[in-house]
């Protein structure tokens, strides 16, 4: 899926005469990617003259451009500045990567704890990447009196 396709699933959505949040398909997932420890080496933005020469994870790259070819949305997600775009564009170019879009700015420090209306899942990279597979675990979720 292209970025035109992208951008027509994601915008102008209306009922009843009013715009609503776009949902996606149940088949295509909105992946959120970080950069920096996850699909190359862990670059800190002090640094960022190492940015452009950050060795690559083989396996992010196959991955991702997997999701990618079967109409998943790649989005990469960083604590990089806008100052940094320039480099991360040349990186993830020079090294192949398909994407639809680069949000910048992440905050820093991890121990993230998203909080959203629409559905979440995080997958937490510990070295490799593969294809996910379901897994029971324990979550933290609001207490909203219901026992489901």
């Amino acid at each position: 899926m292209n970025k035109d396709d992208v951008e027509k699933l994601l915008h102008d959505k209306v009922e009843a005469g009013e715009h609503i949040s776009p949902v996606l398909p149940d088949n295509i997932k909105n992946y959120l990617i970080d950069i920096d420890g996850t699909i190359c080496d862990d670059i800190p933005n002090e640094e960022p003259e190492r940015m452009l020469t950050a060795e690559l994870y083989p396996d992010a790259l196959a991955t991702l451009n997997k999701w990618y070819d079967q109409g998943h949305i790649i989005c990469f997600f960083t604590s990089r500045t806008e100052d940094h775009r320039e480099y991360t564009e040349i990186w993830l170019k020079k090294h192949g990567f398909k994407y639809h879009s680069l949000l910048m700015g992440k905050p820093r420090g991890g121990n993230y704890h998203w909080i959203d209306n629409h559905l979440v899942k995080a997958t937490r990279y510990r070295g490799q990447f593969t294809d996910l597979v379901e897994k029971n675990v324990t979550i933290q979720v609001f207490d909203d009196g219901k026992n489901d």
